[in-house]
């Protein structure tokens, strides 16, 4: 049934290829680009310009949907075959008891071309674009999550840099065998002494003698796929040349790693608590030769390499985890509407009805970011890098919630393993760890954002030093200031973007811009460039910033969804507007805290509660019994 499928839609296969192959060489163009090209370049990223207080639409409204009719009809062939499949072959109750994947699961996945579906058809793969595969990864998030980790780590991340990065012989000779020779493939960057510190990695590669190889030693842990993978992209220290200097230095550099080569071993399967059924091993690389045409991109290049890598994969997380959330969802209703206690059904009772709405809410939000970061992949953006990231840490945060939340619904039943939802929160757990923690990701958030806005404060510094020549910069912003520093004028109007009948939704929004575009800027003047180091603070923007993204994404699909006249319009209409104004007040609480002495003090307590309590290896008090 599955290879059938592969065969009938195989014509409609060549318009994907070409689709694919534009995708590629915008987001090889992105990396590419030197930076005084980039600066030159409008930055067309909303997360990014909002830490400047200013609404950059141009990725936003309208709500992006790339897909024409016969790229919907090509998914939507797939999803009956898929779900049928993960209904009917795949077993996830036994894949977690056995902590292993089912062969004839695994075989049919590899029919279906699911270890491909990014991969151009003349490679042997699906060739879906972001927003196809989007759809597809919600469908893994709402059965089988290690399942899902099993097929991301080999194709959003394994293979995924000779796919973005490889040149034309590396992707003949190694995309065939990922996509149809039933090959798997692995990302190895993590090590036991780095983790976030992605460049501090120790593995290191040596040049032979002859030229003609790197000789590879190492090792890798936690490695998805690490123990069937016989292709890995392996990130280590290379010696180059320092043009300043001229001297040596390590930089890191990209390999394609094959166990064939000889001296890549791994460890057994890791005993983990939750995406059991996934293969996840440590990884040890002795003597091993790789030949020089492996590197992907250039010596020295593989950080910007990794990092590219888990910045174009990240954004399938949220479709992921919008998949789940529906599920979760799915259960809690059927359970809601059904059980009946003090004489009515519990779907009638205040405290359940919240639950319900936010997290239906949630799984919106969730969904709305991830294909309008897809769409805008997919339209060849280099400024969705943020908007990912908080993608990955909403998406989540907001899974984990929601499936908590159904938990406590359904009360004692949902704590039953036949219930199905212990094992999905022991899954979700690792999604708020890997691919950048996120506690990394706020930081990553937030500091990119205040680097980007303290340029612009740079900018008018220097167009003070030749006021002539810069009088409409200076009048422009200054003019501006000065609005804002007596609290009138310089805000933000929204109207014309939204729907009419989104107006005090978007009014929430636009004012959530506006002052946390006017906290960054007292941020930047009060602590300069140290304000790397209050981490406390930067949180706080994050936080804000995700918010913010939310609402802003929520109001871009509710308007799309009102103006096509979509029969869930009304019902997305009400949960942008309850959305907003609990992200709004949360944006307004967090500010209020950034710009409190009340609050900056606690956060001086708070460090030196941690400080005590780590010098004491744990609790500092002794029982209140005193034995």
């Amino acid at each position: 049934m599955f290879r059938a499928t592969q065969i009938v839609l195989r014509n409609a296969r060549n318009c994907k290829h070409l689709e694919s192959k534009r995708f590629l060489a915008s987001a090889q163009t992105a990396t590419q680009t030197k930076p005084k090209e980039a600066e030159k370049r409008e930055n067309l990223s909303f997360v990014t310009n909002i830490f400047r207080g200013e609404l950059q639409t141009a990725q936003l409204f309208p709500y992006p949907n790339t897909l024409n009719a016969e790229q919907i009809e090509y998914v939507a062939a797939f999803i009956d075959p898929v779900e049928k499949f993960f209904t009917e072959v795949n077993d996830p109750v036994k894949n977690d008891a056995t902590a292993n994947i089912d062969q004839k699961t695994l075989d049919g996945l590899w029919d279906l071309g699911a270890f491909a579906l990014q991969v151009p058809e003349s490679y042997g793969g699906l060739g879906c674009n972001n927003t196809q595969y989007a759809r597809l990864t919600e469908i893994l998030g709402a059965n089988d999550l290690g399942v899902g980790i099993c097929l991301g780590a080999h194709q959003s991340i394994g293979f995924k840099g000779i796919l973005l990065f490889g040149n034309e012989k590396q992707k003949e000779k190694y995309l065939p065998k990922v996509s149809t020779g039933k090959v798997y493939a692995a990302f190895a960057l993590t090590e036991p002494g780095s983790g976030s510190d992605a460049a501090s990695i120790k593995t290191r590669a040596v040049l032979s003698p002859d030229g003609k190889h790197w000789i590879l030693n190492g090792s890798k842990i936690w490695i998805s796929n690490g123990g069937i993978a016989d292709i890995f992209t392996v990130f280590a220290q290379t010696e180059v040349d320092d043009p300043k200097t001229g001297g040596k230095k390590d930089k890191i550099t990209a390999f394609i790693v094959e166990r064939g080569f000889g001296g890549v071993t791994s460890g057994p399967p890791e005993n983990k608590m939750g995406i059991k059924c996934s293969n996840t091993a440590e990884v040890y690389f002795e003597d091993v030769k790789v030949p020089v045409e492996n590197v992907i991109g250039e010596v020295g290049n593989g950080f910007k390499v990794a990092m590219q890598i888990l910045n174009n994969g990240r954004f399938g997380m949220g479709s992921t985890m919008s998949g789940t959330m529906r599920a979760c969802i799915q259960k809690a209703t059927e359970h809601a509407t059904q059980r009946t206690q003090f004489g009515k059904k519990i779907e009638n009772f205040g405290a359940i009805q919240e639950k319900l709405a936010r997290m239906a809410m949630h799984q919106y939000a969730t969904q709305s970011m991830a294909y309008m970061i897809a769409a805008n992949m997919d339209n060849g953006s280099q400024d969705y890098h943020l908007e990912a990231a908080i993608s990955k840490v909403f998406a989540s945060e907001s899974a984990w919630f929601v499936c908590d939340e159904a938990i406590q619904i359904m009360g004692g039943m949902g704590f039953m393993k036949d219930a199905g939802l212990e094992r999905v929160l022991r899954d979700l757990r690792i999604f708020r760890i890997f691919e950048g923690t996120n506690d990394i990701l706020r930081l990553l958030v937030a500091l990119t954002g205040i680097q980007y806005a303290g340029s612009h404060l740079k900018e008018l510094q220097r167009a003070f030093k030749n006021p002539t020549a810069n009088l409409g910069l200076i009048m422009k912003e200054s003019s501006k200031r000065a609005l804002r520093t007596v609290g009138i004028g310089g805000g933000l109007d929204m109207t014309g973007l939204v729907d009419p009948k989104l107006a005090d939704a978007s009014k929430l929004c636009a004012e959530s811009i506006t002052n946390f575009g006017r906290t960054v800027e007292s941020l930047l003047i009060k602590y300069g460039k140290n304000i790397v180091d209050e981490q406390f603070l930067l949180k706080l923007l994050a936080d804000s910033a995700i918010d913010i993204y939310a609402m802003a994404s929520c109001l871009s699909r509710a308007s799309n969804s009102l103006r096509v006249g979509v029969s869930s319009a009304d019902h997305e209409r009400t949960m942008t507007e309850a959305w907003c104004v609990e992200a709004s007040d949360r944006v307004q609480s967090n500010l209020r805290k950034i710009n409190s002495p009340l609050f900056v003090q606690n956060f001086v307590k708070m460090s030196q509660i941690s400080k005590t309590v780590c010098s004491n290896q744990g609790v500092v008090q002794n029982n209140p019994l005193g034995v």
